[in-house]
């Protein structure tokens, strides 16, 4: 499985309904549940971005899932694939 941290960042719409963020949050994890993505973690930011989200499960499940959030017009995200200690290892293994 892959993992991304998505970094977020609330729309016009999205920070005018920002006390609704936490509920969005909610229906973010049941859409990633119903999709077969794991959620490692949800977290609000301070900063040049609105929040963080560590996902895990295929490219296709995670894009999906990403999609369906932007269609809703509350958030914008840039995707980062990552990889734990495990994977960089066997990535590093292949290095020539």
């Amino acid at each position: 499985m892959a993992m991304n941290v998505v970094l977020v960042n609330f729309t016009e719409q999205g920070i005018r309904n920002i006390k609704e963020s936490p509920k969005r949050a909610q229906g973010f994890r049941e859409l990633c549940k119903k999709s077969s993505v794991t959620v490692r973690e949800v977290l609000w930011l301070q900063g040049p971005y609105d929040m963080l989200t560590i996902i895990e499960g295929t490219d296709e499940a995670m894009t999906a899932v990403l999609l369906t959030m932007g269609k809703l017009g509350n958030v914008r995200t840039l995707t980062l694939r990552a990889m734990d200690a495990e994977t960089i290892g066997r990535v590093l293994d292949k290095v020539t």
